[in-house]
């Protein structure tokens, strides 16, 4: 897939309605003209400011990175790169964070001997820009060590020969705030019946797909509001910055000519231990793999290619309808 880099992840959120299921009941308050004075309403500012990041390195390999159980990154279209990801957006508090990753072979249908994935947990200050980062911990693939010689080994990735290789870790952070996550207290959607949440989650996802389509301006502000909102409060965003987002999530939105492909070739998968639920794209298409089954295909304007809309559904605890983070 082609990647359009954004200021922002394109998260929506919607909640079906008890009496017109095109209303959107989600943030009713929140409108195109005032979602960036809102958000900047919540932000705080500390004497301190932590930016955490990752720092990658693979090669033989594409794979997918999740933090506290939420997908935050994924490449699947470099078998061997270098750079580097923001992680502040999924951390809602300070202390241990659970880290996990996924790996699938760039070349055949097996993992290689040499298959490797370095993930270098850094900071920096937003309040210190001439500080240097902080590195905290290095993480590398396990290895089984070959006795070649006597004083000689090989090493080889412990997971070769595997189809997909899958491990975690944990690290410890320390950040000025305190966030509960609107999902903190939702249910554990895997106790459902799997056949029953999936027809509704798709319903869900066609809901959304119109209102993208249909370019109606107050209701995407809705969607896109929480999620926005939490990103900009964990990267301390000052007014600038959270008006220029906005501004660049409506040139994209608004002002390109686009289709929002179908919902079709999915799976359902869970995320935050059960809390949360999205279709992902079943990997038959190269264009769409290891990402969101929701869609955008944008033919001109801000520019050409696929942007994935990253859905992530929860239902409250003594409730029965959806609501997205």
């Amino acid at each position: 897939m082609k990647k359009i880099v954004l200021g922002f992840i394109l998260i929506a959120s919607i909640i079906a309605c008890s009496q017109n299921k095109n209303d959107m009941m989600q943030n009713p308050n929140i409108t195109a003209n005032n979602i960036a004075e809102e958000i900047t309403k919540q932000i705080k500012h500390y004497p301190v400011e932590k930016q955490y990041k990752y720092r990658y390195n693979n090669s033989m390999c594409y794979f997918e990175i999740s933090i506290n159980d939420i997908p935050s990154f994924k490449d699947y279209q470099s078998s061997q790169n270098g750079s580097a990801f923001l992680i502040n957006d999924l951390i809602f508090k300070s202390g241990k964070q659970k880290v996990s990753y996924k790996l699938l072979p760039s070349e055949g249908t097996e993992l290689k001997d040499n298959t490797e994935l370095q993930l270098t947990l850094l900071s920096y200050d937003q309040k210190n820009k001439n500080a240097d980062d902080v590195e905290y911990s290095k993480f590398t693939l396990p290895q089984i060590e070959e006795k070649i010689a006597e004083n000689y080994s090989k090493f080889k990735f412990s997971g070769a020969g595997k189809t997909y290789y899958e491990g975690s870790f944990d690290v410890n952070v320390e950040v000025p705030y305190d966030l509960q996550s609107p999902f903190e207290n939702a249910q554990d959607l895997r106790k459902i019946d799997k056949k029953s949440l999936e027809e509704k989650l798709v319903k869900e996802y066609n809901k959304i797909r119109n209102i993208y389509q249909s370019k109606d301006k107050d209701k995407v502000a809705r969607l896109l509001y929480d999620k926005l909102k939490n990103q900009m409060v964990t990267e301390y965003a000052s007014p600038q910055k959270v008006k220029a987002t906005w501004e660049e999530a409506k040139e994209i939105l608004f002002n390109s000519d686009m289709e929002i492909l179908p919902i079709e070739k999915y799976e359902m998968r869970f995320f935050g231990n059960g809390k949360l639920v999205a279709l992902y794209a079943d990997g038959s298409n190269p264009n769409t793999r290891g990402g969101n089954a929701l869609v955008c295909h944008l033919k001109s304007g801000y520019g050409k290619g696929f942007l994935e809309l990253k859905h992530l559904f929860y239902i409250p605890q003594g409730e029965t309808e959806f609501k997205v983070y």
